[in-house]
Formats: structure tokens, sequence, C-alpha cells
């Protein structure tokens, strides 16, 4: 059964094994719709991707953006009283009742609702072919690649006057260093070049060779056993909170058990006979 779809999220499912996500806003650069009410799209692209994770002909799942821009983040003019015509979702977080209530609301509904993407047991890779702006940088950053143009930038939350949110303060010190996350919250804007020297981007290329890198990197992963980069996923994720003792226990427990698998069987067994593997991520 696949997701409730909507026409500002596109869900669109290749016989290859890729799924592709789309942002589909184009006339808003991509802009939110809602924050964490049931259709906002933060939830859909959970929704979406969970339903991508439970089909069996998925093996991979990208992110990206129709038109010019990867997501633009929430609409800023809905928060000080603005329409956001043709949408019935409130931006403001603090439109419930309570004086805990945009904490609450935040916490409980749009933090959660980013996390559900790191969470995703198949490779997942944001190819990022415009600015990607606020929940739309988090939403990156949750991803396990990121593929970026000469049209990348990361812009933070400061036109908002907030932090950065939803992963993006745990992930940047991890992924490119203190100092340079740091620089980043000070300045709120990263260009393609820099994001790529610091190690915000996998892969920098040409903007018309955008989707045809990314559909070369689904293609070398589509030839690796799915157990293998489950596994893989799960256990380095776990490591980035974990000591050397404990994820060696994590790798010898999943080694073992994938030692056994039909996929490893059929792994040894294409490469004695030099030929590609046919698996079935069991």
């Amino acid at each position: 059964m696949g997701p409730r779809l909507v026409d500002y999220l596109l869900y669109e499912k290749e016989d290859n094994g890729i799924l592709w996500i789309k942002f589909n806003r184009p006339e808003r650069m991509n802009a939110l719709v809602g924050t964490a009410e049931e259709n906002s799209t933060v939830a859909k692209v959970g929704e979406y991707m969970r339903a991508g994770d439970d089909d069996p002909d998925v093996r991979v799942i990208v992110l990206t953006g129709v038109g010019r821009g990867f997501c633009s983040g929430a609409n800023l003019g809905s928060r000080n009283g603005g329409e956001d015509k043709g949408e019935n979702f409130p931006g403001n977080r603090g439109a419930h009742d309570g004086p805990d209530a945009a904490r609450q609301h935040f916490f409980h509904g749009f933090t959660d609702l980013h996390r559900d993407i790191s969470l995703i047991r198949k490779p997942t890779i944001a190819m990022i072919n415009g600015a990607a702006v606020g929940s739309g940088m988090d939403m990156a950053l949750h991803c396990d690649i990121r593929i970026g143009c000469d049209k990348t930038r990361f812009i933070a939350y400061h036109n908002a006057g907030q932090i950065i949110e939803n992963g993006g303060c745990y992930y940047l010190p991890k992924m490119i260093g203190l100092g340079r996350a740091l620089e980043l919250a000070y300045t709120g804007e990263v260009n393609a070049e820099t994001a790529y020297r610091w190690g915000m981007l996998n892969h920098l290329v040409p903007s018309e060779e955008l989707e045809a890198t990314t559909r070369a990197l689904c293609a070398r992963m589509l030839t690796i056993p799915p157990l293998v980069q489950w596994i893989s996923k799960r256990v380095m994720r776990a490591a980035q909170d974990s000591t050397l003792e404990q994820t060696m226990v994590l790798t010898s427990n999943a080694g073992g058990i994938l030692q056994q698998s039909e996929d490893a069987v059929e792994a040894r067994r294409a490469f004695i006979e030099k030929r590609k593997g046919v698996f079935k991520g069991r």
C-alpha cells in the first residue's frame, strides 16, 4: 500500500529500484506547506519515505525539488499574519493554546517529523538542485548522502531569527567540524563550493550533470546486497553516539547474521562466477 499522495510532493517510483520524492511547489521555490500537521510537507516526506522503505521493489530513495529550488523552508509570511494562498495550514509554531505550546508543538511534532528521515533503513540521497533553506537544509542533512551542483546553497534559519534546528546542530559539528559549523551558524549561509570543501556535500557537479551523477551513484548502489547497506547504515549511525567497543559488538553480531543470509551466499557465488549478483534483501 502506497502513501496518500498530495500535489505538493511527488512520489515517482521507477522500475529500476529508484524512488524519487520531489518537492513540487516550484512557483514558491518549494516552500513548505504547514509545519507539524498531518498533511504538512515534512510529515508527507516521512510518509513517502516509509512507504518506499516498506516497498520491496524500492532500493534507493532520492529527495529533490522541482524547478530551480530544492526546498525554501517555511513560509515566513504566514508567521506574521500573511496568508499562504491555497493552503489551510498555519505557519506559526505557537498556534496552540498554553504557555508551553510553541515548544511542545515544535518538539513533539516538527522535530520528530524531520528525524523520521534518518530512521529510514534504505539508502537516502538528497539531490540538491538549488537552495536548501531552513527545514530544507535539515531534511537534506538527515539524508545519508548529499549531491549538489553549482546552484546549491545551504541557508540557515537566521532570516526567521532562529537557530539551526531539527538535527542541523547535531549533524553539522560531526560532519564538518565545530569551527565550520559555528561559522555557518554565525553567518547563516554557505555556497556549493564551500559546502563541498567542508564535507556537507559528497559530490559537487555542474547542474546539467546533477541527475546523471545521482543516477550513476544509484546504479552502483544497486549492485550491493541490500542487507549490507541497511545494516551498515544502522551500525554507522549508532556509532556516532557510541564507543569503539560497543561498535565492535554491533559489527560482530551483524557480521555473523549476514554470513548466513541468502544475499551473502549469492554475493560470494556471483564473485566466483564473475557475474552480477541478484539480491533479494534476505
